[in-house]
């Protein structure tokens, strides 16, 4: 029996920066893992950087297949048995919806962003976008749930600066 997403799961959301200061865009090679267990992908929210690979084990004693439709990358990686692994390299910015062909309750999201500035909230809901420069953003909040808020913030030179966000239901 599958285990459903946990209320956590849900509450879960990306906060990152709409638009980045030029140094976020450093050439780094990444790679990142979305588990499957318990017919479930673990994790159910993954944000990464542009040409970032993501493996995707398949950790249960059952087949899987993962599978995306979305515009900015479609791929599926075909039925594979546990123990075994597969992967997709992630080069254009944009959100992904993963799936399992063989199991429908299981989905997942990838965030893919163009730069380093995004996080994900913890189980209380807090975050922290390291080394954003001085500078004048458009701060994002995004979850599967809810409408994505934004607000726009000065971050001064100690880079300091506290945003909460209320997301409201769809």
């Amino acid at each position: 029996m599958a285990a459903p997403h946990g209320a956590t799961d849900r509450r879960r959301s990306v906060v990152y920066l709409d638009t980045a200061p030029r140094a976020a865009f450093d050439e780094r090679v990444e790679r990142a893992r979305m588990d499957q267990k318990n017919e479930t992908f673990v994790p159910h929210l993954l944000a990464i950087v542009a040409g970032t690979t993501v493996d995707f084990p398949n950790n249960d004693q059952t087949y899987h297949n993962v599978f995306s439709l979305s515009k900015i990358t479609t791929f599926d990686l075909g039925r594979y048995a546990a123990g075994r692994s597969k992967w997709v390299k992630f080069d254009r910015p944009g959100i992904v919806r993963v799936f399992c062909d063989i199991h429908s309750h299981m989905s997942a999201f990838i965030l893919v962003f163009a730069h380093h500035f995004f996080a994900i909230t913890d189980d209380d809901g807090r975050y922290r976008l390291e080394g954003v420069p001085a500078g004048t953003y458009t701060v994002v909040a995004w979850n599967e749930s809810v409408r994505s808020d934004s607000q726009r913030v000065v971050v001064g030179e100690n880079g300091d600066m506290e945003i909460n966000f209320t997301l409201s239901r769809r």
